[in-house]
């Protein structure tokens, strides 16, 4: 019998089971150097992690004035971070565990993305979590990306589970804000670690200020098992 009866545990990808945001970088990098924009940095990367991709083309767009559409510019993008995911996206090695160790118990579990369909497929092929992680939700099949609450109810409602009863792994301060807006508890790994001060990470149930460093398989499932009140 499993210590985590009624608990569904949803997965941010990007970053949280997954270290692709050097391959987001990289297709960025690309895209926008096609485009006339040369020294794009990671440090200009970071203030778009945990933000959907159309999101994120809309402002390079604004910021960057760029004369290609909106649609151009993702489709270059997404055709880019294809590419990469398919051929080298990482698991985090713990994060792997920590699903097995899910999987073991029986718990239903899905993950719910600011990436697009394919690029959610891609990954999870390439990295095999595939066989784990059946459901999937995309912020393309839903009307609003995070920090609203829609792709995590969105997984809840694919799951047929209480949103009350869902916790979800997030490393981005929007994707906590979108947990907590869900009515769902949230463990909060960062993936940029200087922001493990942003208010939104302030209403998870278990920070971790260290990021992946500090995250471990079993510190998260002994904390679902207190949580659940089953300790």
């Amino acid at each position: 019998m499993s210590n985590l009866g009624g608990v569904t545990v949803i997965f941010d990808l990007d970053g949280t089971l997954v270290d692709s945001e050097p391959n987001y970088y990289e297709a960025g990098r690309q895209t926008l150097a096609e485009h006339g924009v040369p020294d794009f940095s990671w440090a200009d990367h970071e203030r778009y992690v945990g933000i959907s991709t159309q999101e994120t083309v809309a402002d390079w767009k604004e910021r960057y004035g760029l004369r290609a559409s909106v649609e151009e510019l993702f489709a270059d993008k997404n055709r880019r971070y294809l590419e990469l995911a398919r051929s080298s996206t990482r698991a985090y090695p713990e994060m792997r565990a920590f699903v097995e160790l899910l999987a073991a118990e029986g718990v239903p579990m899905a993950v719910a993305s600011g990436s697009s369909p394919e690029a959610i497929e891609a990954v999870l092929a390439g990295t095999g979590l595939d066989a784990r992680l059946r459901t999937a939700v995309s912020a393309d099949e839903v009307a609003h990306g995070k920090p609203a609450p829609d792709v995590f109810l969105e997984a809840a409602r694919r799951l047929g589970a209480d949103p009350a009863g869902c916790v979800v792994l997030e490393d981005a301060a929007p994707g906590a804000a979108a947990a907590h807006a869900a009515g769902m508890r949230c463990i909060a790994v960062p993936y940029v670690p200087a922001q493990a001060d942003a208010p939104e990470f302030a209403t998870a149930g278990l920070l971790l200020r260290g990021g992946q460093e500090e995250f471990t398989a079993q510190v998260a499932y002994e904390w679902l098992v207190r949580s659940a009140g089953l300790s």
